[in-house]
């Protein structure tokens, strides 16, 4: 499978890609619950080689400081986001919430490499991204993030176990298979590696995605409204997958959503107004407490 997904795939990293039959695809990169103890779901143990803090100092996974956002110019300049200072250590689960235009999503994009700030700093991996030129950021961005999309992202003429496997193929490192098998038997989807997208549901789908994301062993997982394309049932699925790969693997994830529910299932919550952090502090033990936290700030 890593020779067939390499070969389509080989222009990926640069941000165009071929795939046979297809035109237009694009690079990829275009994220009870009041206690949360350790595990003891179908997890199990730590991956062998799980992520570990950057790495292994005290230093926190990703970081930003006086992190500003325009966007346009004169009068009709946009300030998405005004001064924002932030850090995520390893191993935690942070929910990212805000009103339409707060500038959650940009946040996420700068803090991914997905965008460069009008100023500020962004430390990623001990990497600052806006000292690196646009092929190094690619890099990092394939070696160092994993990501979730609300809309899955999945490459339709690659069946399950080829979607999975696609950072590793692109970057053309080698499988570890004991890895690959924990993570199929962790997001239960053993039994639909040889389909493909359309053949499978979101729910599916987005689990497909999360292995996907957990495969290479990020610094940090980033996740895009992971839930918003799913029922309630898939939706808590997907969510306790990412909040046992936090537990189990110490994995950082920094998820963006507009949904309190789904909020409730981070160990941080940020909330965000008009391009500033309004309130940093534990996650909600409920639905109803993010709820309340949100209209606090109007």
């Amino acid at each position: 499978m890593v020779g067939r997904a390499a070969d389509v795939c080989s222009g990926l990293s640069s941000g165009r890609v071929h795939w046979p039959g297809v035109t237009g695809a694009g690079e990829e990169n275009g994220p009870p619950a009041a206690e949360r103890g350790p595990s003891t779901d179908a997890l199990g143990a730590a991956a062998p080689g799980a992520a570990t803090a950057a790495e292994g100092s005290d230093q926190p996974i990703v970081s930003a400081r006086d992190l500003r956002r325009r966007f346009g110019e004169g009068e009709a300049a946009v300030d998405a986001l005004a001064g924002v200072t932030v850090a995520f250590p390893q191993g935690r689960f942070a929910a990212i919430m805000g009103p339409s235009g707060s500038g959650k999503s940009t946040l996420m994009h700068l803090l991914a490499g997905l965008d460069r700030p009008t100023s500020g700093t962004v430390t990623l991996a001990g990497q600052e991204l806006t000292k690196l030129d646009d092929r190094a950021l690619t890099q990092l961005r394939r070696d160092r993030v994993g990501f979730i999309f609300q809309t899955f992202n999945l490459l339709p003429v690659l069946n399950a176990e080829e979607n999975i496997l696609l950072p590793l193929s692109i970057a053309g490192r080698d499988v570890d298979r004991a890895w690959f098998e924990q993570l199929v038997d962790t997001v239960g989807i053993r039994d639909r590696l040889s389909h493909r997208p359309a053949e499978l549901s979101g729910g599916q789908q987005q689990r497909v995605a999360v292995a996907r994301a957990l495969i290479s062993r990020p610094a940090v997982v980033f996740a895009d409204e992971p839930s918003g394309n799913l029922d309630s049932k898939s939706s808590d699925d997907v969510l306790l997958l990412l909040r046992h790969a936090v537990d189990d693997f110490s994995q950082t994830v920094v998820m963006v959503t507009h949904d309190a529910h789904a909020a409730s299932f981070a160990d941080r919550l940020l909330l965000l107004a008009d391009g500033r952090i309004v309130h940093d502090g534990e996650g909600p033990r409920n639905a109803e407490q993010a709820l309340d936290l949100m209209k606090a700030i109007g």
